[in-house]
């Protein structure tokens, strides 16, 4: 379908700004940064003015839109914001003033943020592929749809009605999912409290043939010269999270250099525990990593299986009160950067019988495994709604809003 609006060169509505400083002062300036496919300007780390060896710098001001000359190609095209006001911008920036007795401010936003310029933009950029510049001849030759100013404005209410309404859909779920993660937490403290005994030290519970509590390697026993790219893997604390291994990125051994490190391999049913970082944050091994290794920042708990549910164990350090209680006074005394394989192994634990355990996690893993379809449809209605404004955005400027 054909534009409905008629389409004029950014040079009927922005005129390229031509104030020059040769020399930057002997002071501390904001930096810009400009974002790539439309999502704006934020600031960027501030630059010392006598460090500075490149001349002929602009002064940014409060609503102009600045452009790279490097990555204009991609989208990195914004307005100045508020606190950019004074930013110190190089010769690899330019800025623009804005007729607003033409243009909406607004609705030019709209056009960055839809990426409306990439396509001319990218034509037009001269050099190699890596450094294809954008000049300003080039941004304001660029042509795009401009209605009247009373219908911009319009445009733009309708725009904001529609995308307010999004970020509510998307608030909404995001809130749905929240409270189904705070109904776990909530049902599994409530069930580990119906364990009618006294708390006992997690290493009255271990596998008495294996080393039950053990810390992964040192750095001179595992040092980033032993990675390949494939082989034995290796978990780092990374890979540890409380629905099971995250394993997107994994990290490997030669098969001579695990056969050496065998004694800090894993089986299935052993807990991986996070002493460093997120302290306390844990799994269960399961099967298709038996015979993996594990890193110097997780400490791996074997259980004896006759006796304890690992995933018991998994559902209490997560959930229990008194766990939560134990390990934040241990992070807040001496051992604030993490934890030991001692303080592990004196985790209060309440055990009920094995039937009991086994009733409470059937009960916690199926309530979890609902959540876990719960955030794959927020996630999947999620990519839904952002791809509602693009939509928006391209019915505004061909005049179908």
């Amino acid at each position: 379908m054909k534009n409905k609006f008629p389409l004029a060169p950014l040079s009927e509505v922005l005129s390229q700004y031509q104030e020059y400083i040769q020399e930057p002062e002997v002071r501390v300036y904001p930096k810009l940064s400009v974002k790539l496919y439309g999502k704006g300007v934020v600031l960027d780390a501030s630059v010392d003015g006598s460090t500075l060896k490149m001349r002929q710098h602009q002064i940014a001001k409060d609503g102009q839109v600045i452009l790279s000359e490097i990555w204009g190609k991609k989208g990195a095209i914004g307005f100045v914001p508020p606190e950019g006001e004074g930013a110190l911008c190089t010769s690899h920036f330019f800025l623009f003033d804005v007729r607003e007795d033409k243009i909406e401010p607004k609705y030019l936003q709209a056009i960055f943020t839809a990426n409306f310029l990439e396509d001319q933009l990218n034509t037009e950029a001269k050099g190699t592929t890596g450094y294809a510049a954008v000049r300003p001849k080039h941004l304001l030759a660029s042509k795009i749809p401009l209605p009247s100013l009373a219908e911009q404005c319009r445009i733009v209410a309708r725009i904001e009605e529609l995308a307010a309404r999004i970020e509510e859909a998307r608030g909404l779920r995001r809130e749905a999912v929240e409270e189904a993660e705070a109904l776990i937490n909530s049902s599994a403290r409530r069930l580990l409290a119906t364990a009618n005994c006294e708390p006992t030290e997690l290493k009255c519970w271990l596998d008495e043939n294996r080393d039950g509590i053990q810390t992964g390697p040192f750095g001179a026993q595992l040092s980033k010269q032993d990675f390949e790219s494939t082989g034995v893997p290796v978990l780092s604390i990374g890979n540890i999270q409380y629905h099971g291994l995250e394993l997107d990125v994994l990290k490997y051994v030669s098969e001579e250099k695990a056969d050496h490190l065998a004694r800090f391999s894993i089986r299935e049913g052993d807990i991986l525990f996070a002493r460093m970082g997120t302290v306390g944050r844990c799994c269960v091994v399961p099967s298709k990593a038996e015979g993996w290794l594990f890193n110097y920042h997780i400490i791996r708990v074997a259980l004896n299986r006759s006796r304890i549910d690992p995933r018991y164990i998994h559902w209490s350090i997560r959930a229990s009160k008194d766990i939560e209680h134990y390990l934040g006074e241990k992070i807040r005394g001496a051992t604030r950067e993490g934890v030991n394989s001692s303080i592990v192994g004196s985790l209060p634990v309440r055990i009920p019988s094995l039937s009991q355990q086994h009733h409470i996690v059937n009960f916690l893993d199926d309530l979890q495994a609902k959540v876990d379809i719960l955030k794959q449809l927020q996630s999947e209605t999620s990519a839904e709604l952002d791809a509602l404004l693009p939509s928006i955005l391209d019915k505004a400027f061909k005049g179908e809003l």
